[in-house]
């Protein structure tokens, strides 16, 4: 059965300009369609899915600015799709459930869920909520405009149109590689730690971030470097983390 009492208090959101696109999974129709009522009165775009294994796709598809997800999923655990959603989008994700413990909300915001509604709510808290989230992600977003595009020999890595190219050919990276070349390249000629790119790039921790970073950071480094065994735009500090070191003028 719906859980219908998912809109506790039906009391209209204020409505709010926006161009935001946004994916809603849940399994049942009816919190999908009352989600959705909300979320359009912000002027919201709403793609829709059931599935785990769908809203994975769409999102892949669809590149949505906010995931509002729902843990009871009939193929997968929501917190598995959050998980798998975190590593290579940088959406927000505000997960809707009926499980109120404690340890449920920290296994959630530990696989990267950026907020957490739990039922019954009213469509107001679920619109602030979305608000919230939305503001964020565009203040990121705006940090990164920001930046003026910075050259390294022919290697030019533009903040604002998220690429990075050689000889103006695009090098292809994917989210978490253009995360972590983005966190390095901000910060030119300073050493970060494990953490702190594992934590701007992810924004949460979750398993070994010396240890998942040396799989992408190679990767990486196999596209931007002109010899990947012998990195120089990319400099390991040992047991403490890397360094993105612009090539000197001549």
């Amino acid at each position: 059965m719906p859980d219908s009492s998912l809109l506790a208090t039906p009391a209209a959101a204020p409505a709010a300009p926006s161009t935001a696109t946004v994916l809603v999974v849940d399994d049942e129709p009816q919190i999908r369609h009352a989600v959705r009522r909300v979320l359009e009165e912000l002027g919201a775009t709403v793609y829709e899915a059931a599935t785990g294994r769908d809203a994975l796709d769409v999102a892949a598809a669809r590149g949505p600015d906010l995931v509002v997800l729902d843990l009871g999923l009939p193929d997968m655990d929501g917190g598995a799709v959050c998980r798998e959603m975190r590593a290579w989008s940088p959406a927000p994700v505000l997960v809707l459930s009926a499980r109120h413990s404690e340890q449920e909300k920290i296994r959630l915001l530990d696989a990267g869920a950026d907020d957490y509604l739990t039922k019954p709510f009213g469509p107001g808290e679920l619109a602030a909520r979305v608000r919230a989230q939305l503001r964020r992600a565009n203040m990121r977003a705006a940090g990164a405009n920001e930046l003026a595009p910075l050259r390294a020999g022919d290697l030019v890595i533009d903040f604002h149109r998220r690429v990075a190219t050689r000889g103006g050919r695009s090098l292809g990276l994917t989210p978490i590689e253009w995360g972590i070349l983005r966190t390095l390249a901000a910060d030119a000629g300073r050493t970060l730690t494990h953490k702190q790119i594992f934590d701007a790039v992810w924004a949460r921790q979750f398993g070994n971030a010396a240890q998942y970073l040396r799989v992408h950071v190679t990767n990486l480094r196999r596209k931007i470097e002109r010899v990947p065994s012998s990195p120089e735009l990319i400099v390991t500090e040992p047991g403490v983390g890397y360094r993105f070191e612009p090539p000197r003028a001549a």
